[in-house]
């Protein structure tokens, strides 16, 4: 058990209220940044600081004596580089000796500019931290394996479908939100982290993924080829300027061009430090349909 001191920001999202339960788990003292009150994460045992007005002053108060700052930050360019590098001052202000960015993506330093826009802003931000007098470790975890109940178009439920680009048995990654989670906290526990961990939940092609849903809902699912990586690149483009989605984090061409490098084999995480953190227990694709897939 651990008794350090560690600022979560963007601990009222998803993944970031994962994030401190993982850490009150492992007996940390969480700090949690917010903009407003949330009883919630105070029932959870996490100390909620509200900083508003958003400024690395009233940051760094909020982080003094802390070992690590965890960042959850999630939205525009406003919240990934402008909102971030407030949260970075304000961490170098205090005397915070870590920093954990808000990746939790596929390695974007293998994207070229203009790939991804969000994965852009990431990489814009990672210029900022790399420059700042703090040590920092950004987790790289290949797609959310959540958004495969429905959010990301992989598995068609309803039509019994899979639906692939360009090669069925190119290696997709997925980790859950969960696992993520739980390998953060233990990263920002860690003093000796290195700069960059590469973690997989679980790692399965188009194919794979076709025969374990089909044994798991105890029905056929078929491939559904939806065309080549090109072919998704222009109705990126098409859709862009259909749809620009300036204050969309999140626009339906912003996860065709994240399918893109996954179905391009590009931003291939791996899964070199999956084991470095004894105590996990990496959830697989058939375990979350298993337990969440829709009937």
């Amino acid at each position: 058990m651990s008794e350090q001191r560690i600022v979560v920001a963007g601990a009222t999202g998803d993944l970031g209220s994962r994030i401190v339960k993982a850490l009150l788990k492992r007996g940390a003292q969480v700090v949690a940044l917010t903009r407003k009150e949330s009883e919630s994460l105070r029932a959870l045992g996490a100390e909620v600081v509200v900083v508003e007005p958003w400024n690395a002053t009233e940051v760094a108060t909020a982080c003094r004596g802390a070992s690590c700052v965890v960042s959850a930050l999630l939205g525009m360019r406003e919240a990934m580089v402008d909102a971030q590098t407030v949260l970075l001052e304000g961490a170098v202000k205090a005397g915070v000796p870590r920093f954990i960015p808000s990746d939790y993506a596929l390695d974007f330093n293998q994207l070229q500019p203009g790939e991804n826009r969000n994965l852009d802003w990431h990489r814009e931000f990672q210029e900022r931290l790399d420059r700042a007098p703090i040590a920092a470790t950004s987790i790289l975890n290949g797609m959310f394996m959540d958004l495969l109940l429905g959010d990301a178009p992989f598995i068609l439920f309803k039509w019994n479908r899979v639906l692939y680009w360009e090669n069925a048995d190119q290696v997709l990654e997925f980790t859950t939100k969960d696992d993520v989670a739980e390998f953060t906290a233990a990263a920002a526990l860690d003093p000796k982290a290195p700069r960059f961990l590469r973690i997989t939940g679980d790692r399965l092609t188009a194919r794979q993924l076709a025969a374990v849903t089909s044994e798991v809902m105890g029905r056929s699912f078929t491939l559904q080829w939806a065309g080549t990586v090109g072919t998704l690149g222009v109705m990126i483009k098409v859709m862009r300027t259909l749809m620009p989605a300036h204050d969309d984090p999140f626009p339906p061409w912003q996860g065709m061009q994240y399918s893109r490098s996954m179905f391009g084999g590009v931003g291939i995480v791996g899964a070199p430090d999956v084991d470095r953190y004894p105590g996990i227990s990496w959830t697989k694709v058939r375990d979350l349909l298993a337990v969440s897939a829709p009937r």
